[in-house]
């Protein structure tokens, strides 16, 4: 079992789910914190009674430890740095999404992974729950035949404060990436096409556009949309968003909280103006762990069989292309091929 000597990026609130788990895991150990806020580093140390060496640059302390992995829980806009620091360091990095701010910085970054050699992973915990596992694998068995339609639904109120309440998309950039990463997860598909509009609804409290509507045609012919909202108060879909997936055999409808269900089509015995239908409820097939536990799982187990791991740099870019083109998309008015 390969050991991973940790230098943790970042120590704002995100750092701590990360740092629950890892400080579970036999085969990783924090070595250094870093964050470029003095106070924040120390701080984090000493909530978590961590005496390991602090400090406020990540050249440094990549410098001083013998660090092979970077995990990089920092704000959006300093990712490329982090991840290209640890790269040409010679140091796989695990790390929130996004991967940039921008598509151009983020193929950059995903080019320097592949020249280096060294692995980079994006964390796309909403992957990893039961539930859509379980989805994913009876679309994949065909239960409702060929999928012709995707349709996803996201609409709660979050009052963050700080960096996403100053974002000129806040929805589109730092959540919709999972629910469009989610698509591509059921679907087996990738984006080829998209018309956005994006605004900002009265009595909104973000200073950008927190609310959007999305049509993507995918690769494998099928369409995707999604209409979402960071400002919507009143009867909130779940974090994973409210579902509805169309076939040639049916539909299957999930809304982010309990077992999927299947609208199967019978055949009728007679000529029927609408076809009936019986419905299945998901039984759940998914033996891992969920959330961020999930995923790192996989990243690590990726680590440790020297392979890419399910959210590595290159497919997360796919999700990526979604994002950047649904903001192009809006600021032009016109549909983008990707």
């Amino acid at each position: 079992m390969k050991q991973h000597r940790i230098v943790l990026a970042g120590c704002g609130s995100m750092a701590n789910a990360w740092l629950d788990e890892i400080e579970k895991r036999k085969d990783a150990e924090i070595i250094a914190l870093v964050d470029v806020r003095r106070e924040a580093v120390l701080e984090m140390a000493k909530r978590r009674t961590l005496s390991i060496p602090c400090f406020e640059s990540l050249e440094e302390a990549l410098a001083a430890t013998n660090a092979n992995l970077v995990v990089d829980v920092t704000i959006p806009a300093a990712h490329k740095q982090v991840v290209t620091t640890a790269l040409q360091s010679g140091c796989s990095v695990l790390g929130e999404k996004p991967i940039a701010q921008t598509l151009e910085d983020a193929e950059e970054v995903v080019q320097l992974s592949q020249r280096t050699g060294h692995w980079y992973a994006v964390m796309q915990n909403r992957r990893y729950t039961k539930l859509i596992r379980t989805l994913r694998q009876l679309l994949a068995d065909g239960k409702i035949g060929t999928i012709s339609s995707i349709h996803a639904d996201f609409f709660l109120a979050p009052h963050f404060g700080g960096f996403r309440e100053q974002m000129d998309s806040p929805l589109i950039v730092d959540m919709a990436i999972h629910t469009f990463d989610q698509a591509r997860f059921l679907t087996g598909a990738n984006a080829v096409s998209v018309f956005c509009h994006e605004y900002n609804p009265p009595g909104s409290w973000y200073e950008g556009n927190a609310a959007a509507l999305c049509f993507f045609e995918m690769s494998d012919g099928s369409v995707f949309s999604y209409r979402g909202s960071w400002c919507a108060d009143g009867k909130p879909t779940s974090w994973d968003g409210e579902w509805r997936i169309t076939g040639t055999q049916g539909s299957a409808e999930w809304d982010g909280e309990s077992a999927p269900r299947l609208y199967i089509k019978k055949e009728p015995s007679e000529e029927a103006f609408i076809y009936p239908y019986q419905t299945e409820i998901a039984v759940n097939s998914w033996t891992g762990r969920e959330g961020h536990a999930g995923c790192l799982d996989e990243m690590f187990a990726a680590l440790e069989e020297n392979r890419p791991a399910e959210t590595d740099c290159h497919d997360n870019m796919e999700s990526m292309k979604m994002v950047f083109g649904a903001l192009e998309s809006a600021a032009s008015g016109k549909k983008i091929i990707l």
